[in-house]
């Protein structure tokens, strides 16, 4: 498993997903449209070595297809990461166990906490320069501006670091800031995110919220952030959970704040409550351009510390497939574990990247009473922070594969009376980059029980569904092959005609 950066694209390279662009690039739209092509049909991931108007290189589409998602994890497999889900679920919502294997495993993943406990360094690279005051200067950094209608550059894979001004827990998470000056920026967030409560509790206080932004880091470090955790369980812990040791980390030159001392760049700052810039228009995950924000919260940075011949990471938002999508696809792996704890009838559960990773979601149960579909549905929307903006939940019986559109499709034309069946919830805090919402900040969500109905659900009888003669199905498999058609697989899910297979 990679530790920092470096040794991330060392690995990718030796595998032959690495492309090294030699020629000079520009940041300004060019760098986004040549890795938006790779991204479209699963391309390497690129190093341009010759950005114009900086010296350092550019990493980008370094986590652009799911094989290198779970790379960063240190695996080869997608459903290995569901034994991240089962560690995290554990100490999700820990509970008395009820036998001694479950008293044994309790005992695993809380071990396994203390090993990850994060370690100090005191000569950390990412101060191996130091530059401050006046001498902080974003222009010097490749930052990317992505589309023609944004209003200017961002950064948009960068570690923002803050902390709670009483409990001083620290929040992690990944945030687009966009560049207002040489040492200003503004960030943008949601109002659910753990760094506005932080701003909240600075401006009662008086005091103003200290901020760093970590760019380029391990990998893994970026997943933590985007992972849903116990409250009281950090992202470097989350990160040395699963590394099998303790994230190495640096406190700020200028801040009360801590970094990872392997990032190839950290910027110091401070948030005063109250001051704000424009922010926007940008480029946004839904498809389209988010709005112009008047009263962003503005950082000023005074601090700049890297690495000797640091390389600047970066990505970018849009329609999937990009590179969040994917993060996404592999998340949904370690959630399934967490959800099913959370929601105990919840059998399986798949976030559609074509449903933007979340707006859309489908789960099965094992159907045993009536109106538990909808149970199921209004459960999971409170299950977890990260589902709050979910507006669909389609529920289906267990045995439908719910990661074959076919299927899914094939329960909803089929078992769903729109009357009876569909619920819509109106008037819920939601997100305001969603421009279908009739009011920013404020929209619906619809629930679809797509499940075999049972009285007193409906009246009528339920006929069988179609399915092959048992006998004449074993024949055939055991004669496959005297067919001729040995050379062709068959599965449930042709991953040719959808893109991906993530059973």
């Amino acid at each position: 498993m990679a530790k920092d950066l470096r040794a991330f694209l060392t690995q990718l390279e030796n595998r032959g997903q690495l492309r090294r662009i030699t020629v000079p690039v520009d940041p300004d739209l060019e760098i986004a449209e040549i890795a938006n092509r790779l991204l479209l049909s699963g391309g390497p991931a690129l190093l341009f070595e010759n950005v114009k108007g900086s010296n350092m290189p550019l990493a980008i589409n370094t986590l652009g297809t799911l094989e290198r998602v779970c790379w960063a994890f240190g695996m080869e497999d997608p459903a290995e990461l569901e034994a991240i889900g089962q560690k995290l679920a554990l100490l999700y919502q820990p509970r008395p166990p009820k036998s001694f294997a479950q008293a044994i495993d309790l005992g695993k993943a809380l071990f396994d906490v203390v090993k990850a406990k994060p370690d100090r360094d005191l000569f950390p690279p990412c101060q191996q320069v130091v530059l401050k005051g006046d001498a902080v200067d974003l222009n010097r950094l490749p930052l990317l501006r992505v589309y023609g209608g944004d209003a200017n550059r961002v950064i948009t894979l960068g570690l923002m670091v803050t902390k709670d001004p009483e409990t001083k827990i620290p929040n992690v998470g990944v945030y687009r800031l966009q560049l207002q000056s040489k040492n200003t920026m503004t960030v943008q967030w949601l109002s659910v995110r753990g760094p506005t409560r932080h701003l909240r509790k600075a401006a009662e206080r008086g005091e103003k919220l200290e901020v760093a932004i970590a760019i380029g880091v391990d990998p893994l470090l970026i997943l933590a952030a985007a992972t849903p955790l116990p409250i009281d369980l950090s992202e470097w812990l989350f990160a040395g959970l699963y590394s099998g040791q303790g994230v190495h980390l640096a406190k700020g030159k200028t801040v009360d704040l801590e970094v990872p001392a392997q990032s190839e760049l950290v910027l110091e700052g401070t948030i005063t409550p109250g001051e704000t810039a424009e922010d926007g228009p940008a480029g946004d995950h839904i498809g389209y351009y988010g709005p112009i924000r008047e009263n962003a919260p503005l950082i000023r940075f005074h601090a700049l510390t890297h690495r000797k011949n640091p390389i600047y990471m970066t990505s970018f938002s849009g329609r999937p497939p990009k590179e969040d999508a994917m993060m996404a696809l592999a998340l949904n792996r370690i959630y399934t574990p967490i959800l099913r704890m959370q929601v105990p009838e919840i059998q399986d559960f798949f976030l559609p990247m074509e449903g933007l990773s979340y707006k859309a979601a489908i789960i099965s149960i094992d159907k045993a009473y009536p109106g538990q579909a909808r149970r199921a549905a209004l459960a999971f929307w409170t299950a977890l922070p990260q589902f709050t903006y979910t507006k669909f939940v389609i529920v289906v019986d267990k045995a439908i594969n719910i990661r074959d559109p076919r299927q899914v499709m094939w329960a909803v034309t089929s078992k769903v009376d729109p009357a009876r069946d569909v619920f819509i919830l109106p008037e819920n805090p939601f997100d305001s980059l969603d421009f279908a919402t009739s009011k920013p900040g404020l929209g619906s969500r619809m629930g679809i029980d797509a499940t075999t109905k049972v009285y007193p659900e409906t009246d009528r009888v339920w006929s069988d569904e179609l399915t092959s003669d048992p006998e004449t199905a074993a024949t055939v498999d055991r004669r496959w092959a005297e067919y001729g058609l040995g050379d062709i697989v068959l599965d449930d899910v042709n991953p040719n005609l959808f893109g991906y297979d993530l059973r």
